[in-house]
């Protein structure tokens, strides 16, 4: 009897113990984490998260720009501000200046991003790697497929962000621990920093008007460090949409039908707004000078920063594919409205005016997977 009493007292205190297990690893709830997913963040680091007031487990934000082979770090510091914590040199990207558009073109995409914690793979054949969770619900609603577009080490590219091993341990250790008690983090991916003087020399991309939306998201964080909230309708993102004064009914946004109803929250909007008019007068001012245009297509596949270039020789070559920005579909002005006088057409929708020429006559390439 005493026996059978202990018996079931282990066997009680086993359970328990079972539950109170942390979960095994992100994004593989049935294995043991390797230790390279485990390990703290360098001295350094953590010396540097303290200097700016930064909590260890508060949200990121990352960004990555193809044309400076440059990966940013944002983290939110006490005050609720994001604020730039680190700028990684990106050892490798893949493909041209553009979206992704489909399987085996080797873009690496571009646009916003949500991560969480099944999309971080401790176990990649990369060292570690982040899945961007390509195509998301813009990329779907405008026919867009791929897969396994990542941020990973190995310094090697097939449409992702490659950047070290040394680098990629850094930087998922700061997204694994942003992600304690937290659904996700966001990634912002841009063709260049959008400012006025690069988007004057890329003034006859047929993907100018894509990245001017995607400008306005990066207006909207770069002017409140707070990370915008991104929805998609009518197949386009839409950022930091509240309903329109004295609505009685919630935002519910559909991908791929017409937007409902919604003003820009007016505190984001007017900061906003600001940078736009001065990018605005800045960019038709270099337009009058007519500074040179940059080619359509660089005819080089992807990019490497040149903190690289003496370590990695050769790893950045003639493409092997065609050029993809012809491939743009088109994209039909956003119906905003402006109730309230906040942000509307009146400036946001002179982004979209413009028809883009689609050429899908280029199709059948062949597949690759990062």
């Amino acid at each position: 009897m005493i026996r059978a009493m202990v018996r079931r007292a282990l066997i009680l205190t086993a359970a328990v113990a079972a539950g109170l297990t942390p979960v095994a690893c992100l994004g593989q709830s049935s294995t043991r984490l390797p230790a390279k997913a485990t390990q703290e963040l360098p001295p350094a680091l953590l010396s540097l998260l303290q200097q700016k007031n930064m909590p260890k487990h508060s949200p990121v934000v990352v960004r990555l720009f193809k044309e400076e082979a440059e990966l940013e770090v944002w983290k939110q510091d006490a005050s609720g501000r994001f604020q730039i914590l680190k700028t990684y040199p990106i050892c490798r990207w893949s493909g041209d200046l553009g979206p992704k558009l489909w399987e085996g073109d080797r873009q690496a995409p571009e646009g916003f991003y949500t991560v969480t914690p099944e999309l971080m793979n401790p176990n990649s054949n990369f060292y570690l790697s982040i899945n961007l969770g390509y195509p998301n619900k813009f990329d779907k609603a405008n026919k867009r497929d791929g897969s396994f577009l990542m941020i990973h080490g190995d310094c090697w590219s097939s449409g992702c962000y490659a950047m070290t091993d040394e680098q990629i341990s850094e930087i998922y250790s700061l997204a694994r621990d942003s992600l304690g008690g937290r659904p996700s983090f966001q990634v912002q991916a841009y063709p260049f920093r959008l400012t006025p003087a690069n988007l004057a020399r890329h003034r006859n991309s047929p993907n100018l008007a894509f990245w001017k939306m995607l400008k306005i998201g990066n207006d909207h964080f770069e002017t409140t460090q707070r990370e915008p909230r991104v929805d998609v309708c009518d197949r386009r993102y839409v950022f930091d949409a509240q309903p329109p004064p004295n609505s009685p009914h919630p935002l519910v946004f559909d991908a791929a039908k017409k937007c409902p109803a919604f003003v820009v929250n007016p505190e984001i909007g007017r900061r906003a707004l600001e940078k736009q008019r001065a990018d605005e007068l800045e960019y038709a001012r270099l337009l009058e000078d007519e500074v040179p245009a940059a080619p359509i297509y660089s005819g080089l596949d992807g990019g490497m920063n040149k903190a690289f270039h003496a370590r990695f020789p050769y790893r950045v070559t003639l493409a092997k594919v065609m050029p993809y920005a012809s491939y743009l579909p088109h994209l039909p002005p956003i119906p905003w409205i402006d109730n309230d006088s906040s942000l509307t057409s009146k400036w946001f929708g002179v982004s979209f005016v413009q028809p883009i020429v689609c050429d899908l006559a280029r199709a059948g390439l062949p597949s690759s997977r990062c």
